[in-house]
């Protein structure tokens, strides 16, 4: 036997709401309510906005993992310029595998003058203030620097107009070199190198010691491919040599950093660097070879930058639970507000010594005519009066 199957009607689905709804005619409406309807519905829509505008900005997240990578290059970017003309300059690398510069490649020597010209001393002060502000105010503008995408933020070095009729009194190195993944030093010292096969030597017996000038000025030193939101330390570092016979140091660790964003990945390095002047002298016990040395080494853990976004279900989820707690709130702080008015209200009428007349009452004689009734005043000490009309 098949069994009918009876059909819900529409009223037994209404039964089961479970938000009933209340008539128009028993809402009631006030000044104080439409107040709070207004001011509601005006905080409601600024929190949308400000969530939607959160929403749509993306943020970086900052992870670190071991770097297992071993195998991996370095590339080591350099552009810097010696007060030493390149004949009295050699620069070389030497890594903890006993490798020197001619395993990795060479760099470029310019003969040129130390002194800018005011174009360019304009341009190298204003690189050097930018990226000392970058440096100090980094974390506070992070973000923009990684969504920039400018991977070089501060041009180039504008060209001479004139030159100098002094010879060059100075030499720029620039280059790129891949290293190995280890420890290294790459250093410029007085005399061209030489490479041997045990390693290398500078000829410097032929110098005397007033020719040594290590004053020296950095307008690049990076690790790896060019990454926006990078800033390394030594660009636009400017030293003034003390001495003729001075040891600069610069102890440099090198950070392998991985970067994702919406448009592009790249990998890269960000470095930390240590820097130490010393005058040598051998009769103070100030012993040692002058010159620039920087001494590096790599991390053994990565930055992992990515940028990610809010799920869209969370921010759905978060921008209900606000607009239905701001809804909430605000009713329950109308009805508070509505019953302290009323009670306001309600104290404050004035009390009158006679209450209002009562309904009129009819009262039946003797002579069966209906009489009204008249009740002046409600106090027990006086009954009240009765007027019975008389018959005429």
């Amino acid at each position: 036997m098949v069994r009918q199957r009876k059909k819900i009607s529409l009223d037994t689905v209404r039964e089961l709401d479970s938000f009933p709804k209340l008539p128009e005619t028993f809402v009631e409406t006030s000044r104080v309510g439409g107040t709070f309807s207004i001011l509601t519905c005006g905080l409601i829509s600024w929190l949308i906005y400000s969530e939607v505008s959160y929403y749509l900005q993306s943020r970086f997240i900052f992870k670190f993992a071991p770097d297992t990578d071993y195998d991996a290059k370095v590339k080591i970017n350099v552009d810097l310029t010696v007060a030493m003309p390149c004949i009295h300059v050699g620069a070389d690398i030497m890594d903890s595998t006993g490798q020197s510069v001619s395993s990795f490649g060479s760099l470029e020597e310019e003969d040129t003058w130390f002194e800018l010209s005011s174009d360019q001393r304009k341009y190298f002060d204003s690189m050097r203030y930018m990226n000392s502000y970058l440096r100090e105010e980094f974390h506070a503008i992070q973000d923009l620097l990684w969504k920039s995408g400018e991977t070089n933020m501060y041009g180039r070095l504008p060209k001479r107009k004139y030159n100098p009729i002094t010879p060059p009194d100075a030499c720029r190195l620039n280059g790129t070199i891949t290293l190995n993944k280890v420890a290294g030093n790459f250093h410029i010292t007085a005399g061209q190198a030489l490479a041997l096969p045990q390693g290398h030597i500078h000829m410097s017996a032929f110098m005397s010691d007033r020719d040594y000038n290590f004053t020296h000025r950095i307008h690049r030193f990076s690790f790896g491919d060019p990454s926006p939101g990078i800033i390394h330390p030594l660009e636009g570092d400017e030293k003034i040599a003390p001495d003729n016979m001075v040891l600069y140091q610069y102890f440099i660790e090198a950070v392998p950093t991985e970067v994702s964003t919406f448009m592009s990945k790249s990998y890269t390095y960000q470095y930390s660097v240590k820097d130490y002047m010393r005058v040598i002298d051998h009769h103070r016990g100030s012993h040692g070879i002058p010159g620039i040395f920087f001494k590096y080494d790599t991390s053994a853990l990565k930055i992992m930058v990515s940028e990610e976004r809010e799920p869209l279900d969370q921010f759905l989820v978060r921008l209900c639970a606000t607009v239905g707690g701001i809804f909430v709130t605000a009713g329950f702080i109308n009805s508070i507000v509505q019953y302290l008015v009323k009670l306001s209200f309600r104290v404050m009428r004035p009390q009158s010594k006679y209450s209002s007349m009562s309904t009129s009452k009819f009262h039946n004689d003797s002579t069966g005519m209906s009489a009204p009734v008249i009740s002046l005043g409600n106090h027990e000490e006086s009954p009240p009066s009765t007027v019975v009309p008389t018959e005429s």
